[in-house]
């Protein structure tokens, strides 16, 4: 029987409105009840991540930033993976030449230098994942949900990359004409043996060290609490949630799910909308998977 389940955040334990619903908090209580173990692996960094966690009661050990950073339940960093500020300065250089908005993700926080630009890629973020909402409600609940995100504003990212003491853990790129306007920051960076490109959103891709990925990371958490991955359970949605799907020995893919995920997945399950999360640990606790 599963021993553990990991859950990526973003389009799978977050419904469109970046929240937990009830549905999915009495589930993870009651994989917990049945002596299941529950944890997060997510792209945001601690600091995003956290609100909407405690927000909906939940208290868990946590993988961020895609693998770079894992915590444990009281909020102790265990370990970080972070990339050399040389490659961080040359992506910084290729986008800001290209006219690609980016944000940083330090050991020291979330950083943006453009704030309007930031609240304008929330807002086609909510209004793109609720079709159903107007531009300018969108707008309110982008701004409503700011504050959550903890996000650091700087007029030059080289404000913080100057100091030795913080980490570089991750790069975002968005564009919201999507992944099309991002190929060339994979072309340009897909082969450096260092880093890794995935993505979290139609209108990102993110960049990490090659060994902060949340399957690698997970494997390392899975080792110190001497449990086998064939006895972990992961569900996600993106492609930044692969390798760990494809590391574990259940894995679900959500409804919502980009078609190359769903084929990573053992099974599926529904939506992020529709409480995908708790069908899936249902299924593990009622089939026993």
């Amino acid at each position: 029987m599963i021993q553990l389940i990991v859950s990526d955040m973003d389009g799978t334990l977050l419904d469109n409105k970046l929240a937990v619903s009830e549905g999915n908090q009495l589930a993870i209580q009651a994989a917990e009840e049945n002596g299941i173990k529950f944890m997060v692996a997510t792209g945001r960094g601690y600091t995003e991540a956290v609100p909407a966690l405690t927000e909906a009661g939940i208290s868990c050990p946590m993988i961020s930033v895609n693998g770079a950073q894992t915590y444990d339940k009281n909020g102790q960093l265990i370990d970080s993976i972070g990339i050399d500020k040389k490659d961080i300065r040359e992506i910084l250089a290729f986008t800001k030449a290209n006219g690609l908005y980016t944000e940083l993700v330090m050991s020291s926080g979330v950083y943006s230098n453009d704030k309007l630009q930031y609240v304008e890629t929330l807002t086609h973020l909510l209004k793109t994942t609720n079709p159903h909402t107007s531009y300018k409600m969108a707008l309110v609940l982008a701004l409503g949900r700011m504050d959550q995100f903890n996000m650091n504003y700087v007029d030059e990212y080289e404000e913080v990359l100057a100091d030795d003491k913080d980490l570089a853990l991750k790069v975002l790129v968005f564009s919201n004409q999507g992944q099309t306007e991002l190929q060339s920051v994979r072309d340009e960076f897909g082969t450096d043996s260092q880093l890794v490109i995935t993505s979290s959103f139609f209108n990102n891709i993110e960049i990490n060290h090659v060994d902060a990925q949340k399957g690698i990371a997970l494997e390392r958490v899975a080792k110190k609490l001497n449990i086998p991955m064939e006895k972990v359970m992961s569900i996600g949605d993106n492609f930044n949630d692969v390798s760990m799907l494809k590391r574990t020995g259940v894995s679900f893919a959500m409804a919502n799910a980009e078609d190359g995920v769903k084929e990573r997945a053992k099974y599926m399950t529904a939506s992020n909308s529709e409480d995908g999360v708790a069908e899936a640990i249902y299924r593990c606790i009622n089939e026993k998977l």
